[in-house]
């Protein structure tokens, strides 16, 4: 077997490696390059390959870093089946057409600038006059309907009457439903042919839901190879999930390559701990200023574990039973699916909700808001409540509406529970919202500017760790060494090159053999 790294190579998007065998060639992974559009345009859109060469996809999970290429490669001349687990097939459902209208949303935005700008200067090469506002708001309405939403039709016209270079999506909705009717979803440790002589089983990798560590076997000449494709692995002890396997079948114990993940292979997170605590002060102590409590939160993984961690403290009856809003369709949707598939979920979670009848999701306080004029009726609510609403890092969506209401008062809680990137607002408010706490709140507030206006950060800002769905270097040593295989060789992958760096060394000081590949090399298996 020749394996040959193509994507998350000394960088932590665009998963995608390429496992040959002579008679059949497996994608494992097929994700989206991630980050600024001029960098990932080009490598999103051209494959290293002809698709039509790939037999079968093993996706490890639904992560669009993982899974975001797929509709690229059903409308390329794929033809084999996207294989992953029930759930994975059941996430994907709904973020692979969220990451559609993304692209398309974006190609929409890009086509009406370039169009407004065209206009501009067409108009400005009458009278040699710098256009005013008026012709501006001209051309916006032409360009617009209901003063917000693009007129595609209109933009895609003037693209082509003027001789435009306009912008494609890089797939559309009909891309991904097609890419979603290639899907197979099977179940943790059942065995499924993918190739001739090669077989595929899932083991649970603790990292979202879905989630799967791949065992692939090739027997060929009286010889069994296995290739283990660990995907992202989680953390030990988190809530809902089960925890990385650590047993595994007799036929998968002896592994010639492990394809492993280094995220945080130079890192640590704070120990996992009961998130309650911290949330329970945090909700008294907004309460009793008489606010409400706004999580930015990502709509898949970290808005279910609110709701079960908020489920705990209501059912314990430690905080008042408070409105829960979740204001994100994918969010609402992706909960769903979480209640699809018990069979995913850990012995307490088992314990403390489905042996009692109960959706750790789903209670009484928890309203999932369905329509733009439910989620702005909630802006304007008054009366304390929480809401989780996306996106995580505050860069878009309805989140950025209930800011500009929330932002501004001093009662309400902004509860940051996820990892803000550099230059996000998120961000801007984490840092310089918990700055200002720390001079005790002295002085006039930080001003953050969004949707074009400048908010004074009155509301406090709490940051509550522990959230992570990474293990970092010490957990996955740990998932290494209690696990039952015996490794022969690791190539590192998926992590920043000075994560996958530090992290192939600080495998090799623990006794393993592990190498950090390049992008395009291949290793003989």
């Amino acid at each position: 077997m020749h394996v040959t790294f193509y994507g998350a190579v000394r960088e932590v998007t665009g998963s995608l490696h390429l496992m040959s065998t002579g008679d059949d060639n497996i994608l494992l992974d097929c994700g989206l390059f991630q980050g600024r559009r001029k960098e990932t345009a080009e490598k999103n859109r051209v494959f290293p390959f002809d698709p039509a060469v790939a037999t079968n996809i093993i996706l490890s999970h639904a992560h669009i870093d993982h899974s975001g290429r797929i509709p690229l490669m059903t409308r390329s001349n794929f033809n084999g089946r996207v294989i992953c687990t029930r759930a994975t097939a059941g996430a994907c459902h709904y973020l692979l057409p969220d990451s559609a209208h993304i692209q398309e949303s974006d190609a929409q935005y890009l086509n009406y600038k370039t169009v407004r700008g065209a206009l501009s200067q067409i108009r400005t090469g009458k009278n040699h006059k710098k256009i005013g506002n008026r012709e501006k708001n001209e051309i916006k309405k032409l360009l617009k309907t209901n003063r917000h939403r693009l007129n595609a039709d209109v933009i895609d016209e003037l693209i082509h009457k003027h001789h435009l270079q306009g912008v494609e999506p890089l797939y559309t909705a009909q891309d991904a439903e097609q890419a979603l009717s290639c899907m197979d979803g099977v179940p943790y440790r059942n065995p499924l042919q993918v190739g001739k002589n090669l077989t595929n089983t899932f083991y649970e990798a603790g990292h979202i839901l879905g989630s799967a560590i791949s065992m692939i076997t090739h027997e060929a000449n009286g010889r069994l190879r296995t290739i283990c494709y660990t995907g992202d692995i989680g953390r030990f002890g988190k809530p809902i999930l089960k925890d990385p396997a650590k047993n595994f079948a007799k036929e998968h114990l002896d592994v010639d390559l492990m394809i492993m993940e280094s995220t945080y292979g130079d890192r640590l997170h704070e120990p996992v701990i009961d998130l309650r605590p911290k949330l329970k002060e945090t909700l008294l102590d907004t309460l009793d200023r008489g606010g409400s409590i706004l999580i930015p939160s990502f709509a898949f993984g970290r808005t279910q574990e609110l709701l079960y961690v908020l489920h705990e403290l209501y059912d314990n009856n430690e905080v008042p039973r408070i409105p829960i809003y979740v204001d994100s369709p994918l969010a609402t949707n992706l909960t769903a699916v979480f209640g699809e598939h018990p069979e995913v979920y850990d012995q307490e979670t088992h314990a403390a909700f489905l042996q009692k009848g109960k959706n750790p999701f789903l209670f009484d306080q928890v309203n999932f808001t369905k329509s733009v004029e439910e989620s702005m009726a909630l802006m304007k609510e008054k009366k304390p409540h929480i809401v989780i609403s996306a996106s995580g890092m505050c860069e878009a969506g309805r989140i950025l509406h209930h800011l500009r209401y929330k932002i501004h008062n001093p009662n309400n809680t902004i509860l940051i529970v996820g990892y803000m990137a550099n230059h996000t607002l998120g961000r801007r408010i984490l840092e310089q919202g918990l700055a200002y706490e720390e001079r005790g709140r002295a002085g006039a507030p930080p001003m953050i500017r969004f949707l074009n206006k400048e908010y004074p950060l009155k509301a406090h800002v709490v940051e509550l760790g522990g959230f992570s769905a990474h293990g970092d270097k010490h957990e996955m040593l740990r998932f290494l060494k209690e696990s039952d295989l015996r490794i022969k060789k690791i190539a590192v992958v998926h992590g920043e090159e000075n994560q996958s760096v530090a992290f192939g060394s600080f495998l090799n000081e623990n006794g393993f053999d592990a190498v950090v590949p390049r992008v395009g090399e291949t290793f003989l298996v």
